[in-house]
Parts: C-alpha cells; structure tokens; sequence
C-alpha cells in the first residue's frame, strides 16, 4: 500500500527521543532502516519500507504522520518540498473566460498549487534532490490538454499575474511610495483607471509601510492588474478588507475575464467565492501531509459538493460529517433579561465621532456586528470593554468582559503557558476542537495567523466572564474553522449562560453564528452610529439594503447565496423589500 511519512523535525528536538522513536519501529527491529538519524541529527523516514503501523506516531508527540494512500495510488507527486514532508498531487486548470476557484482546508497546498502555475516554484515531480523545472509539467502532462496549457506558459503565450496571500509581508520588501510603487508595474498604462476602480487614489502619496492591511491588500490587487497577462491568480483577495470593499473587489475580479483572460482565485469567506467564481476545484487530503486538486465543476455543485464532504467521481470521502445551515440562526429559548444596555453613548477619537442611541444585550445573546471598517465597530466594542470611555451617556453597569481584540499580539511565551487555564479547564469544550494540542510547545512568535487567532480565540473563551467580545475571530482561518468557532462561540454562551458581541466581515460566519445583528452606519473615518441589535432578518435587511445585494439559500444545502445582480431573484426581493433570504 502506497503511503506518505510527515516528520516536523522542529518538535524533534531531543536526540533521546528520536532514538526511542527508530528503537520501538518493528522493521528497524528486525534490521533494516525504516526509521533512521540523518548525518544532521534529523530523523527520516523511509517510505518504502515503511509498514503504516503507527506505532512511531503516538512517542512522536505530534511530530510524525503515517499516511495510508488508497491502493489504487500510484501516481507521483507534482512537488514535494523535501523528505517526509509536504507532497502536492495535481494542479488547477484555469478556464480562458471564466474565473476558477480552489476550495480547501489550509494546510491543503492551496497556495503551493497556484505558486507552481505562477512559476514562483518549480514543480521536481518528488525528486526533491533535484532542482524543479516548469518543462516538467509538459512531460508529465504529455498527451493531455494540460500539455498545451503548460507549453503556451513556458514559451511565454500565457502570461501570468500573481498576488501573493500574504500582503501584509510586503513592505518588507518593497520600499517607497505607493505611487511609484505602481508606476513601476504599470505595463498597460492605467494606473488612474485602477486607482478609481479600487478607490486607493488617497494613499498614492503614502510610503508603503505606513498604510493598512486593507489599503495593502487594494495595493497589491492592483500591481497584479496592471501588468500585461492572460491569467490573473489571487491568493485570497478579500483577506482585511470590509464587506463592501469584498463585493466591490469581487465586481472588479470579474470584469477581468474575457476569451483571452482567465482568473484563479484562493478564498475563505465562501459567499464571496460563490458571488465570484464560475468554476471550483475542491482541494482534499491531509493537513501539512499532502494535497490532491479534484476534478473541475460549476461552482454552485462544487460548494455543495465540499460542504457534503464527498467526491462521487473520485470515490474519495475527506470529512466525516457533511456542514449543514439553518433556515435560520437557532435559538433554543431566548431571555428577556438584560445583561447590559446603554443610552446616548458619545465617543469622540482622532476626529472621529461616535454615537450609540440606544439598546441593550440580553443574557445568552450572540449578537454580529456588521459596518464598514473604519466606522467605529471596534471603539464601540472597546467602549463596552471599558478599554476606552465614552464622553458622553450612560452604560447600565459593568459586567465581567473577555475580550479578544482585532489584531494580535505575538511574544515568545510557550502556547501552553498562556492557555493553562483553558488546558486545565476546558480541553474537550475548546482546546480540542481547535486543534491547539499540537501547538502546545511553540511560542507566540513562532505561530501563523492561522494558528495565533485559534490560541486567541481560546484565551478569550476560557476565561469567566459575562460578555465575550471577539473582534474578527475569523482572520486567517479556512471556511470549516470558521464554522467549528461558530459552534463553539454558541455551545460557550449557552453553558455558561454568558452573552458575546463578534464583529466580522464574512457574512456567511455572522449568518451561522448570530442570533442577532448590529449594524453601524455612517462614512468611514468621520462618523459612525450603533444600530440595534435587531433580530436576524431586520438586521440583514438594513445592512444588505446598503450593499444593494440580495441573499436566497440554497434549495440544497440551506448556504446563503448571493442572488446574481438583476436577476428574476434579486428583482422580486428587492421590490419586496426582502434583501435577505425568504
């Protein structure tokens, strides 16, 4: 049986317990090396003897994965980034006219497989020992449509645009003004046009490394429009911008495409990926162990496909349980008694006002709060934490807050320090279905975005409080953690009879996880005012009215879907005033 051997030599630190390790394997036992120590104190793992046995993984802490592969696989990988590590099996095909999406866990070799086609790695076929090459894929592709594809790539007719996932690392390399920045990359001479389309004409004075995580990412869309190329790749294109800066982003990807013009897109928030992509390819296999890119569908299947968990072509089953929705947000009783209210709330920042007329947060309360970013969502949520205090109003009293701000502060604490109490406490209810186990020994630093907004969410919800308060929970995280951290913020709220305020800007998140909205309006920077709470469909109803977007669920798996701009659908919602699903 074929399998693949994961070794995180980063965990294996003690030379002890890597002996222990190659001592207790049944193959070495008998005398041969399956398990060995490298001239560099590296423990290997040989695949080819290996029996899948297991025995290694549970004294490797974590370290080890033994994977067993159907017997039916035989096929080589695309690339594999070295020995008993990371192997990508497969790639995307792009579609001239259309924009193509990859749907997929993190950890699944999403962003590996469109770095490949943008020729930033070079795919080695599994033989690692040797330097890749892109003329690979023509050979292993031979005879194949994909064949025409690679070689019109290589020899230069497909020319190809790529914007990176992680924006945030740009001002590391590049210095300067923004301006100049894409001066330089303006291959079509459009950069007014752009700076329009993309509403970033008030930073072009501004040095790259003073401007926002949101302004970054318009910047770094742009750079990739304005060069010349056939194929347009975004590796998550959305990531720190606002609900409407999604929609506006999604509009302009999609003006991209013509005949000679095909986009691929990366994307966690999946009612933007189902608003932006006509084609999907569903990434499965094993978090950090491998990938496998599934054939092509329409999107509206492929969504329903991914969240039922199965591949009926390829006979590959890679979840247990299919993701379900709600008609509506569940709510098994809900209480008249108030935990805190608030009444003529003023707050006056920087230039910047706020204000919250009225309302009030009942006990058992998971309330979502939609705006633009810039608005005051955070000074609000920070106001109720008593972080800042407001200039003018009434709160009702104070209450026990846990807070979990938007952006994240790293250090070099061991993950397992900072989590004690939540280890000793609440292992089954929160450590583990966020999977933190395994991040146990590393420090803050040495942790992803990913990996460091679970441990934050973690903290925030194991301590005693009456209001939690989780400002963009859903940074960095793939559509099922997303989904896992809704459950959890609503079983936590229910046992302990608390209540929780979450702002986000993934839609569908704040559809699954609410049971009421808030919604802030006003323009960003200036003013902002707190409506609200509402009950789900009045809340949707004001919020989406302003986005001029209408909401159905799907007749399949009850997903909320965003209906297709002048649509029969759309029409009749909106003359009935009905912007949010029926």
């Amino acid at each position: 049986m074929p399998r693949i051997a994961i070794v995180d030599n980063e965990k294996l630190k003690e030379m002890q317990l890597k002996l222990h390790i190659q001592s207790v394997c049944p193959v070495n036992r008998v005398g041969k090396e399956c398990i060995k120590i490298e001239a560099d104190g590296k423990l290997s793992i040989d695949e080819n003897l290996c029996t899948g046995c297991g025995i290694c993984v549970k004294p490797g802490q974590g370290a080890i994965k033994i994977i067993n592969l159907p017997e039916e696989w035989k096929k080589e990988p695309i690339h594999r980034y070295g020995q008993n590590l990371f192997a990508l099996y497969s790639l995307p095909t792009p579609i001239f006219g259309n924009v193509v999406g990859i749907l997929g866990i993190n950890g699944i070799g999403k962003s590996t497989a469109i770095k490949i086609l943008a020729q930033v790695i070079k795919p080695n076929l599994g033989d690692y020992e040797k330097e890749g090459n892109f003329a690979n894929l023509i050979s292993k592709f031979r005879g194949t449509e994909a064949q025409s594809f690679f070689e019109r790539i290589s020899s230069g007719k497909i020319k190809i645009s790529y914007k990176p996932q992680q924006v945030e690392l740009i001002p590391k390399t590049a210095k300067g003004k923004v301006r100049d920045l894409l001066k330089k990359v303006d291959e079509k001479s459009i950069l007014n046009e752009i700076v329009e389309k993309l509403e970033i004409k008030e930073i072009l004075n501004n040095d790259i490394d003073k401007i926002s995580g949101g302004e970054l990412q318009r910047v770094a869309i742009a750079a990739a429009v304005l060069k010349k190329a056939s194929l347009y790749i975004f590796d998550e294109p959305t990531s720190f911008l606002d609900i409407k800066q999604r929609i506006g982003i999604s509009k302009f990807i999609k003006s991209l495409v013509d005949e000679e013009t095909a986009v691929l897109i990366v994307e966690h928030d999946l009612i933007i990926y189902d608003y932006l992509a006509d084609f999907t390819h569903i990434m499965y296999g094993k978090e950090d162990a491998y990938g496998v890119v599934s054939g092509i569908k329409p999107t509206k299947n492929g969504i329903n496909t991914y969240l039922s968990g199965y591949l009926k072509e390829e006979n590959v089953r890679f979840r247990e349980k299919k993701i379900k929705f709600e008609a509506k947000a569940p709510l098994k009783k809900e209480s008249k008694e108030a935990l805190i209210s608030w009444q003529d709330i003023e707050k006056n920042l920087d230039g910047f006002n706020l204000k919250a007329p009225s309302g009030k947060i009942n006990k058992g309360d998971v309330i979502g709060i939609l705006g633009e970013n810039g608005i005051g969502k955070t000074t609000f949520v920070k106001i109720l934490a008593d972080v800042l205090k407001q200039d003018k109003g009434i709160i009702s009293k104070k209450v026990k807050v846990s807070y979990k701000p938007q952006y994240l502060q790293a250090s070099d604490e061991l993950v397992s320090a900072v989590l004690k109490d939540a280890i000793s406490k609440y292992t089954n209810q929160i450590i583990n279905p966020l999977s933190i186990q395994p991040l146990f020994l590393k420090k803050l630093n040495e942790l992803s975005g990913g990996e460091l907004q679970r441990v934050a969410i973690a903290l925030c919800l194991s301590k005693d409080a009456d209001l939690y308060l989780l400002d963009e929970p859903s940074a960095y995280l793939d559509i099922e953690q997303r989904l896992i951290i809704s459950n959890l913020i609503r079983d936590l709220v229910e046992h302990k009879g608390a209540s929780a305020l979450v702002v986000d800007h993934d839609l569908l998140f704040i559809d699954y996880l609410s049971h009421k909205l808030m919604v802030f309006t006003g323009k960003p920077a200036v003013n902002g005012t707190v409506n609200g709470p509402f009950n789900m469909e009045d809340g949707m109803n004001m919020f989406l009215k302003e986005l001029k977007i209408t909401l159905r669920r799907d007749e399949l798996s009850n997903m909320p879907r965003v209906n297709k701009e002048g649509s029969v659908k759309d029409r009749e919602q909106k003359e009935k005033g009905k912007y949010y699903y029926t």
